[in-house]
């Protein structure tokens, strides 16, 4: 093994030993009462709340991804099922959390009917009722490729990460579209990001450089959703490398949305193994930032963001789609989850670059086990 193969092993070994308090916070975030997972320490304080779609399907990827959902408790299964069929309203077949606000935010209501069904699809259970694309309604936006993209012309990307996700909003409805007017809208958006990606950065819309990483990201869905090359690959890379050297990465979502991207294209791409290790060592320490006293990662630097939908729409931005915020936490300094399942994958993601089999932390996943066993006694 060469010096820096070790090195590279090195750094992964490091980036192991941070989750180790982690499974210990999820089990602390389970509510047997409702079955699902609160997002935040802090959530368990807030009046009349209980937990909510994302942070829940987010807890259930986590458990997948460390080997332990095939060793639940029967009974904190059937929990988990009956509280997303219970999220889901049978006149539309949307998934909605308590919160009105939260039907009101276009993102978060398509982000919860796939995080909904995908939870279900996990548990070996189903929705009770018909799910909205089994209705075939679509926006009007779609009844062409014309006004699909005339829809993606009106979209605000003075913040990418924002702008980019809500773009991504009518990838559902495409995909279920017959091959041939699937294909016609498939390559009108190509063309449409195509022609207004940076020829320089390959990075799409404005803000910080993490921000329009993180905006790529967002956009690649679609062309991994349809199977379009992503144009200036090559491109994003240099632009990435350059973005960690030099940029401070003060949201989990910047840690893990490059090392996403990178693993995304890891077969398009040649990685030197030097610079691999400069990437994990520059990772490594930034997520070390982002861990909590409690063992969990916060989403933020300063604190774990309160609300799923507001992180995005910082820096003064103005846009002609305003999410109204969600609270799933109080904003303090503690791990949530939105965080730890990012950094679970840029675990994940961070192995595969290395080339190496990535296994489940089984020296620590038993704590999860010991512990949510006494929390339904």
């Amino acid at each position: 093994m060469t010096a820096i193969q070790q090195e590279i092993e090195q750094q992964l070994a490091e980036m192991d030993e941070l989750f180790s308090g982690f499974y210990g916070w999820l089990a602390g975030q389970y509510d047997p009462v409702s079955g699902g997972f609160y997002y935040a320490r802090s959530s368990f304080d807030m009046e009349n709340f209980i937990p909510d779609i994302e942070s829940t399907a987010q807890a259930l990827t986590i458990l997948q991804r460390s080997g332990l959902l095939e060793q639940l408790p029967p009974a904190v299964k059937s929990k988990l099922a009956l509280f997303f069929q219970n999220k889901q309203d049978p006149a539309s077949g949307y998934f909605y959390d308590e919160n009105e606000n939260m039907r009101k935010d276009e993102v978060m209501v398509m982000r919860a009917l796939g995080y909904s069904t995908g939870s279900l699809r996990k548990l070996d259970s189903q929705p009770l009722y018909a799910l909205p694309h089994n209705n075939h309604l679509r926006p009007d936006y779609l009844r062409s490729p014309e006004s699909y993209v005339e829809w993606l012309k009106a979209v605000d990307l003075s913040n990418s990460w924002r702008g980019c996700d809500f773009m991504g909003t009518p990838n559902h409805h495409i995909a279920k579209f017959e091959e041939k007017e699937r294909q016609a809208f498939v390559e009108a958006g190509a063309r449409y990001f195509a022609s207004i990606q940076d020829p320089q950065t390959g990075l799409w819309g404005e803000g910080n450089r993490y921000i329009r990483i993180s905006g790529t990201f967002k956009l690649n869905a679609f062309y991994s959703t349809f199977g379009v090359p992503v144009p200036h690959v090559d491109r994003i890379y240099e632009t990435i490398k350059q973005t960690l050297r030099e940029d401070e990465a003060s949201d989990m979502c910047w840690i893990r949305n490059p090392i996403d991207l990178l693993g995304t294209f890891r077969h398009e791409l040649h990685i030197s193994p030097q610079d691999l290790a400069e990437i994990l060592s520059i990772t490594v320490s930034n997520m070390r930032k982002l861990l909590r006293a409690d063992g969990g990662f916060s989403r933020e630097i300063h604190q774990s963001p309160p609300a799923p939908n507001v992180a995005q729409v910082k820096e003064g931005t103005v846009y002609s789609y305003m999410p109204v915020p969600v609270p799933i936490g109080l904003g303090k300094v503690e791990g949530d989850m939105n965080a730890g399942t990012q950094s679970l994958l840029i675990r994940e993601y961070s192995y595969k670059l290395a080339g190496l089999e990535h296994r489940p932390l089984t020296a620590y996943t038993g704590t999860f086990l010991n512990q949510i066993q006494q929390r339904i006694k």
